[in-house]
């Protein structure tokens, strides 16, 4: 399946779940917000949000500084 991934096409295999998107990008869940076709998923329902053919997804990391 192809997905548009922070602005980029990529492909990947179906059945993929946004938690196994994630671990595939080396990403830790606990300092990002993901967004599934302009809709936020709960850190809660990441296991559970399965990705089709076409989602857009924006992941944006969390940085703190000061």
């Amino acid at each position: 399946m192809q997905i548009m991934l922070n602005g980029e096409t990529v492909e990947k295999p179906e059945g993929l779940t946004v938690e196994t998107l994630l671990m595939q990008l080396g990403i830790s869940r606990e300092r990002v917000a993901v967004e599934l076709n302009a809709g936020i998923v709960p850190k809660a329902g990441y296991e559970k949000q399965l990705l089709s053919d076409g989602d857009k997804i924006e992941i944006v990391h969390f940085v703190g500084g000061g």
